[in-house]
């Protein structure tokens, strides 16, 4: 097997550590705590797949924290959940642009055979898999509805 997610984020870890980077090394380790939690809790191995899952949750907490706190005028933690979530990003695949999502949605809407809004649910079967940690699903979702309705 080639250099997985998983090993590329220890390695980094490491690195972190001999260069001495605090922030780096604290949000690394928030990652592997989060992997390793789900390990032991399922008796599973994390594959790439369910730590891109990990990852996207782990975008999703710190998008909400910035929200509140940049609500609340919490500006100092604001930009600690920022750097944190600059961090996490760097492991997760490139995101779809716009087009490419289109591209899929529209192939997924030809290969179900969808023909109205009643037939999201097989679309988003399809869209999903292709898609998934690499785009908004609810913007996902969105455009597919608007697709079947129009």
């Amino acid at each position: 097997m080639t250099n997985s997610l998983k090993q590329r984020i220890q390695d980094d870890m490491k690195a972190a550590m001999r260069a001495k980077e605090k922030e780096k090394l604290a949000t690394i380790r928030l990652i592997l705590s989060a992997v390793k939690q789900i390990e032991v809790d399922e008796r599973v191995d994390v594959d790439d797949v369910r730590l891109i899952a990990i990852l996207n949750k782990m975008v999703k907490q710190r998008v909400d924290s910035i929200e509140q706190f940049t609500s609340g005028g919490r500006d100092d933690l604001v930009a600690g959940e920022q750097a944190q979530l600059d961090i996490i990003k760097t492991y997760l695949p490139e995101p779809l642009s716009d087009n490419e999502v289109d591209d899929i949605i529209k192939q997924a809407i030809s290969d179900a055979g969808a023909e109205s809004a009643k037939d999201m649910g097989k679309v988003m079967g399809l869209v999903k898999a292709k898609v998934d940690g690499r785009a908004d699903l609810k913007a996902v979702s969105a455009k597919v509805k608007d697709l079947l309705a129009g």
